[in-house]
């Protein structure tokens, strides 16, 4: 499009214009087009007014398509050598690969809102196409690194006093470049480039560098992402402009083909594919929801009421008894008076958003909610009763969510009249700081409710996974095996705090003995119960069960499989739970053997992958790296080994199915606990990933 003598390029790839290989030629194309054209003065590269450019493609990550010429580079690379002005116009959002093609530009006009940023670390990347070269030379080497180290987005107005902003437009940006690009002239040539700008390296950022090295040097579970970023910035303070993108490229590259990489790109494509569930799609209708009720208000209740005060929704918290409804809102009240004392509300901000909340003890306060959560006591009989009550006092088409996390939702939602309007909303706790929302389908819940459900997990900032119904969904239900064999790992030799210690050193958040800790150690106790009622040749380890008669339950009572003491928030190793273990032990005729720390994770992790394996085959789960989103978002797994689905592959199926079968045949193993999933079985013989399952016949 030709104004005035200036071309604007449109970038035309919603949602976010990604340069994938398509809008790259495209985009050569109509440069060099441009620059043929007599009838051309200048040009302004523009997206629109939201977005720029998002970046790279990464579904291309993998495959040629990243590299085919025109790569990245290449594009850059002409814009920059382009014989008119190039004017980028820069929207409110423009980040990682959009960035280094704004930094190849002459010119850069943003918005006045835009938000720039170089996310590449967060998927075990640095930025490849000139980014840590051409950035250090607009903002400066230590403005540079903090945002490339960081991934994080910062507003372009910051840097307004640097090369990177040439204007920063308060109304029509298009406009407001086109006419800056007019006011480019003839004499002005040659026109700007960045690589051409000297990077003055002072003393001050020398030993920045140096601190940094030596700081990342000390980290744990990062990757090397950052590190290697850190010295292609390091390198364009020492070498000249194409000797550092030629390291640049050469770092970039051998991430690129490295693990952690694939797990991180892996785990951003799996959130992103979560929200997809077959047969709902954007134009199935949904129920809007503004006032919400939450029954009980403990500490699931109390939580799961901020999040959605946190998004803007009205609350009215119910509770059974005055003291409980007086305790939950005051909890709530805390919150938010702490967030205003570490400034991160201001006083209207925060009265605005308790003006929001109400409390009751009359279910006829909920007369007017679109949506209702229980959160009560984890008894079948109990969410029943309560879902009985909200039945009747809610009005017709509104939804009636429970919060359980292990109950059979079907039989919650034939309490009621209405099963359609029945779904799970499992909250992880703590609610307001957990990621992982598990949306759970009933029998006979409503598109109408799933596609409510899964889009009110977006407005609360939540990864939402959708989910069938069994004994636990898929997280709880996958967990229960992990921690089976965490418990069987101590009848055959190990302690407690070797397994913590290996699977944290492997990259958990936290061992399964400090969780169930954390968690409390009565409620594993009662799962157990349930489960060996209804299926009475279920092996556990017995200990754990010695443990809660001993009233050991965890950080609750200051003791469990660890001691803690008051004022310490960890726990310690006790030798009163190392006695108990090797009595039992003793008692039971079993014979302690030396457990090495790689066997604990790969029975543990291997637990978890086959677990998950059953769950595809039954269809609890959409897709495998479903499972490993909730296990990245909702369970501490390492987001650098891109989820337990995924780290199966890595590993090899045929391998993780040939150590599960040496595992069942080992004196005193567990065949039926280690016979490996069908699923699992069939996908290693065809050499095939999860993601290949339906080429199965």
């Amino acid at each position: 499009m030709l104004h005035d003598g200036v071309a604007v390029l449109s970038l035309d790839r919603p949602p976010i214009n990604n340069l994938s290989f398509e809008l790259r030629t495209h985009l050569l194309q109509a440069l060099d087009a441009a620059n043929a054209d007599p009838a051309v003065e200048a040009i302004v590269l523009h997206g629109n007014d939201k977005v720029f450019s998002g970046g790279a493609d990464i579904n291309e990550f993998g495959s040629d398509l990243a590299t085919r010429s025109p790569s990245l580079p290449e594009l850059i690379r002409a814009v920059e050598n382009s014989r008119k002005p190039v004017v980028a116009a820069l929207g409110d959002l423009c980040l990682g690969g959009g960035l280094e093609l704004a930094l190849g530009c002459h010119y850069r006009v943003f918005s006045a809102s835009a938000r720039i940023g170089l996310p590449e670390v967060t998927l075990g990347l640095l930025p490849g196409a000139g980014g840590t070269q051409l950035l250090p030379r607009a903002i400066g080497l230590d403005a540079a690194l903090n945002l490339i180290l960081s991934g994080r987005q910062q507003a372009a107005a910051d840097f307004r006093d640097t090369a990177l902003v040439d204007e920063l437009a308060t109304e029509d940006l298009r406009a407001a470049a086109v006419d800056f690009a007019r006011r480019l002239s003839a004499d002005m040539v040659p026109w700007p480039r960045l690589r051409d700008r000297p990077l003055r390296v002072e003393v001050e950022d020398e030993l920045y560098i140096h601190f940094v090295r030596d700081r990342l040097k000390g980290q744990k579970g990062q990757g090397p992402a950052p590190l290697a970023a850190l010295e292609a910035v390091a390198a364009a303070g020492r070498l000249p402009v194409d000797e550092g993108l030629e390291e640049e490229g050469r770092l970039f590259a051998g991430l690129h083909a490295g693990p952690q990489s694939r797990a991180l790109c892996h785990a951003f494509l799996a959130e992103r594919a979560a929200g997809k569930i077959p047969g709902i799609d954007d134009s199935t209708p949904t129920i809007p929801v503004e006032r919400v009720g939450v029954v009980g208000a403990g500490t699931m209740g109390t939580g799961i009421a901020i999040v959605f005060l946190n998004a803007g929704f009205e609350v009215a918290l119910l509770e059974s008894g005055e003291q409980a409804l007086e305790r939950g809102l005051a909890v709530v009240r805390e919150h938010f008076a702490g967030l205003l004392a570490k400034k991160r509300l201001d006083q209207a901000q925060c009265d605005a958003l308790l003006g929001k909340l109400s409390g009751s003890l009359d279910y006829a306060a909920l007369g007017d909610v679109q949506l209702a959560v229980e959160a009560v006591f984890e008894d079948l009989e109990v969410k029943r009763q309560v879902l009985r009550r909200l039945d009747e006092a809610l009005p017709d088409g509104a939804i009636l969510a429970s919060n359980t996390s292990t109950l059979d939702l079907n039989l919650l939602a034939e309490a009621t009249s209405r099963p359609e309007s029945v779904v799970g909303l499992h909250f992880f706790s703590p609610a307001q700081v957990m990621r992982l929302l598990e949306v759970v389908r009933g029998r006979r819940t409503a598109d109408s409710v799933m596609a409510t459900a899964m889009r009110l997990g977006k407005r609360l900032q939540k990864v939402s996974v959708a989910s069938g119904v069994c004994d636990g969904f898929i997280g709880n239900r996958m967990l229960n095996e992990y921690l089976r064999v965490a418990g069987l790992l101590l009848d055959a030799g190990a302690l407690p705090w070797q397994i913590d210690r290996a699977l944290e050193t492997w990259g958990m958040a936290m061992g399964p003995f400090r969780m169930c800790d954390m968690a409390g150690n009565d409620i594993g106790w009662a799962i157990r119960k349930r489960q060996r009622a209804a299926d009475p040749g279920l092996r556990f380890s017995a200990t754990a069960d010695l443990l809660c008669e001993q009233g050991r339950f965890g950080q609750k009572t200051g003791k469990g499989w660890y001691r803690y003491e008051a004022g310490r928030r960890g726990g310690t190793p006790d030798p009163e739970v190392e006695r108990l273990i090797d009595a039992y032990r003793t008692r039971a005729g079993l014979l302690p053997r030396t457990i090495g720390d790689r066997e604990i994770v790969e029975r543990c992790i291997y637990a978890l992958v086959n677990e998950g394996a059953r769950l595809l085959e039954e269809g609890i789960a959409l897709r495998a790296s479903d499972v490993d989103v909730v296990y990245l978002a909702g369970y501490g797994f390492p987001r650098l080994r891109g989820g337990p689905m995924h780290y199966a592959e890595e590993q090899g199926l045929a391998n993780v199915v040939r150590r599960m079968r040496e595992f069942a045949c080992e004196e005193g193993g567990d065949a039926r606990f280690w016979t490996p999933a069908p699923l699992l079985v069939r996908l290693a013989e065809h050499d095939l990933g999860f993601g290949r399952a339906g080429e199965l016949q």
